[in-house]
Protein backbone atom coordinates (compact mmCIF):
# COMPACT_ATOMS: atom_id res chain seq x y z
CA UNK A 1 0.00 0.00 0.00
CA UNK A 2 1.38 3.28 -0.95
CA UNK A 3 2.32 6.19 2.17
CA UNK A 4 -0.59 8.20 1.20
CA UNK A 5 -3.82 5.48 1.54
CA UNK A 6 -2.27 4.81 4.70
CA UNK A 7 -2.24 8.12 6.06
CA UNK A 8 -6.07 8.34 4.53
CA UNK A 9 -6.50 5.32 6.15
CA UNK A 10 -5.30 6.10 9.86
CA UNK A 11 -7.09 9.97 9.20
CA UNK A 12 -10.66 7.76 8.50
CA UNK A 13 -10.06 5.63 11.33
CA UNK A 14 -9.42 8.72 13.87
CA UNK A 15 -12.24 10.58 12.49
CA UNK A 16 -14.64 7.54 13.20
CA UNK A 17 -13.50 7.65 16.72
CA UNK A 18 -14.05 11.45 16.95
CA UNK A 19 -10.37 12.57 17.16
CA UNK A 20 -9.87 15.80 17.86
CA UNK A 21 -7.29 18.39 16.02
CA UNK A 22 -6.10 15.73 13.85
CA UNK A 23 -3.07 16.88 11.68
CA UNK A 24 -0.62 15.73 9.19
CA UNK A 25 2.58 16.84 8.72
CA UNK A 26 5.07 15.92 6.14
CA UNK A 27 8.11 15.37 7.84
CA UNK A 28 9.68 14.06 4.35
CA UNK A 29 13.56 15.38 3.92
CA UNK A 30 13.48 16.63 7.36
CA UNK A 31 13.65 13.09 9.40
CA UNK A 32 14.94 9.64 8.35
CA UNK A 33 12.45 8.14 10.93
CA UNK A 34 9.24 8.84 8.90
CA UNK A 35 7.35 10.54 5.62
CA UNK A 36 4.49 11.86 7.34
CA UNK A 37 2.86 12.25 11.47
CA UNK A 38 -0.37 11.85 12.34
CA UNK A 39 -1.37 13.82 15.54
CA UNK A 40 -4.53 13.91 17.58
CA UNK A 41 -6.22 14.21 20.34
CA UNK A 42 -8.95 12.63 22.76
CA UNK A 43 -10.67 13.86 25.44
CA UNK A 44 -10.43 10.81 27.90
CA UNK A 45 -7.85 7.33 28.02
CA UNK A 46 -11.06 5.95 26.70
CA UNK A 47 -11.51 7.94 23.79
CA UNK A 48 -7.36 7.49 23.14
CA UNK A 49 -7.89 3.95 23.27
CA UNK A 50 -10.46 3.17 21.11
CA UNK A 51 -8.94 6.30 18.46
CA UNK A 52 -5.60 3.15 19.02
CA UNK A 53 -8.29 0.66 18.23
CA UNK A 54 -9.54 1.61 15.59
CA UNK A 55 -6.60 2.94 14.00
CA UNK A 56 -5.09 -0.70 14.24
CA UNK A 57 -8.21 -2.48 13.15
CA UNK A 58 -8.13 -0.48 9.89
CA UNK A 59 -4.07 -0.99 9.11
CA UNK A 60 -4.42 -4.55 10.34
CA UNK A 61 -7.52 -5.28 7.35
CA UNK A 62 -4.94 -3.87 5.29
CA UNK A 63 -2.37 -6.11 5.72
CA UNK A 64 -0.47 -3.09 7.29
CA UNK A 65 0.73 -3.66 11.27
CA UNK A 66 2.67 -1.59 13.32
CA UNK A 67 6.48 -2.35 13.93
CA UNK A 68 6.09 -0.72 17.57
CA UNK A 69 3.13 0.73 19.83
CA UNK A 70 4.49 3.22 22.76
CA UNK A 71 1.61 3.36 25.84
CA UNK A 72 -0.79 1.31 27.20
CA UNK A 73 -4.56 2.01 28.94
CA UNK A 74 -3.19 4.45 31.32
CA UNK A 75 -1.28 6.18 29.26
CA UNK A 76 -1.91 9.58 28.11
CA UNK A 77 0.66 9.47 24.76
CA UNK A 78 0.45 6.80 22.34
CA UNK A 79 2.34 6.36 19.64
CA UNK A 80 1.94 4.15 16.70
CA UNK A 81 5.08 3.30 14.45
CA UNK A 82 4.05 2.07 10.88
CA UNK A 83 7.80 2.92 9.79
CA UNK A 84 6.77 5.76 6.96
CA UNK A 85 3.90 6.88 9.33
CA UNK A 86 3.78 7.23 12.96
CA UNK A 87 0.46 8.28 14.48
CA UNK A 88 1.04 10.06 17.98
CA UNK A 89 -2.71 9.93 19.94
CA UNK A 90 -2.35 12.35 23.03
CA UNK A 91 -4.58 13.58 25.61
CA UNK A 92 -5.57 17.44 25.20
CA UNK A 93 -3.08 18.38 28.14
CA UNK A 94 -0.12 16.54 27.14
CA UNK A 95 -0.64 17.33 23.15
CA UNK A 96 -0.11 20.90 24.90
CA UNK A 97 3.00 20.23 26.81
CA UNK A 98 4.93 18.11 24.36
CA UNK A 99 3.54 20.65 21.48
CA UNK A 100 5.16 18.50 18.78
CA UNK A 101 3.39 20.66 16.22
CA UNK A 102 6.24 23.33 17.53
CA UNK A 103 9.29 21.07 17.51
CA UNK A 104 8.40 19.44 13.74
CA UNK A 105 7.57 23.42 12.52
CA UNK A 106 9.64 23.14 9.24
CA UNK A 107 7.22 20.36 8.17
CA UNK A 108 3.90 21.37 6.34
CA UNK A 109 0.54 20.76 7.85
CA UNK A 110 -1.30 19.31 5.34
CA UNK A 111 -4.98 20.92 4.92
CA UNK A 112 -8.12 18.67 4.74
CA UNK A 113 -8.08 19.08 0.29
CA UNK A 114 -4.40 18.18 0.46
CA UNK A 115 -5.08 14.66 1.93
CA UNK A 116 -8.33 14.38 -0.37
CA UNK A 117 -5.94 14.79 -3.21
CA UNK A 118 -3.38 12.97 -1.83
Amino acid sequence: MEIKEMVKLVCHALDEKKAEDIKVIDIKGLSVMADYFIVASGGSQNQLLAMQNEVDKEMYEHGIHAKQVEGNRSSTWILMDYEDVIVHLFSQDDRLFYNLEKIWQDGRVLSAEELDNL
